[in-house]
């Protein structure tokens, strides 16, 4: 296959597994001969084992990071700091796109960023939507969810101290009843009163939180 007839195939499509150049009578070897070529010519970066992106300029889209983190493990959603980020409930800009996933937890560096995956339970993968990305499409947590996910998973996320650290802003952007709901989900009565402390918070009034 001639690096034309590859742009030709990938289209529009940010990103693109190599079984897609194995459809027919393909010689699965040539292929991944063909693909390393690419890679050593900066032409495609590999993301992953069988995972590829058309390198600039040949590229017609940047992948999106949200959109490349769902692709790098498939059970998962960009959640904790880097959604936070996106809804703007934290000031920071997140540098590493964060997910949770119910697979094995890593850190992945890539030609198109450092993304990181945090393992959660089988029974908290929920909570999250397909966001439109300017034409790209993610799963993303719920800006509750993220922020929950967070606290759970961030020893001490709990306590007063590190709430005051996140600097959590535009709480009218979050739903009180859907982060009790989410909360309970956890079986955690730490998760819970954190989430009762921060609803007291969204109307502007600020109460005291004492640590459990």
């Amino acid at each position: 296959m001639e690096f034309d007839e590859l742009l030709k195939l990938i289209g529009d499509d940010p990103v693109f597994e190599s079984s897609l150049l194995l459809a027919g009578n393909i010689n699965p070897k040539i292929v991944r001969l063909q693909l390393t070529r690419w890679v050593n010519s900066r032409r495609i970066y590999q993301l992953r084992r069988g995972l590829y992106s058309i390198a600039p300029p040949y590229q017609k889209i940047q992948p999106h990071p949200f959109l490349v983190a769902n692709h790098l493990q498939r059970s998962s959603y960009v959640s904790l700091q880097s959604a936070l980020a996106f809804y703007g409930l934290i000031p920071e800009n997140v540098n590493i796109t964060v997910s949770v996933t119910t697979g094995r937890p890593e850190r992945l560096e890539t030609p198109l960023g450092i993304f990181e995956f945090r393992h959660i339970k089988s029974n908290l993968l929920f909570g999250y939507q397909m966001i439109d990305l300017g034409g790209q499409n993610a799963l993303v947590a719920t800006p509750e969810k993220a922020l929950l996910d967070l606290l759970y998973l961030q020893p001490g996320g709990e306590s007063p101290k590190y709430l005051q650290e996140l600097r959590l802003q535009n709480l009218e952007r979050l739903n009180p009843g859907l982060l009790m709901k989410h909360s309970k989900v956890f079986d955690s009565p730490k998760m819970s009163k954190v989430a009762k402390a921060i609803s007291q918070w969204m109307p502007g009034e600020t109460s005291e939180y004492e640590e459990l």
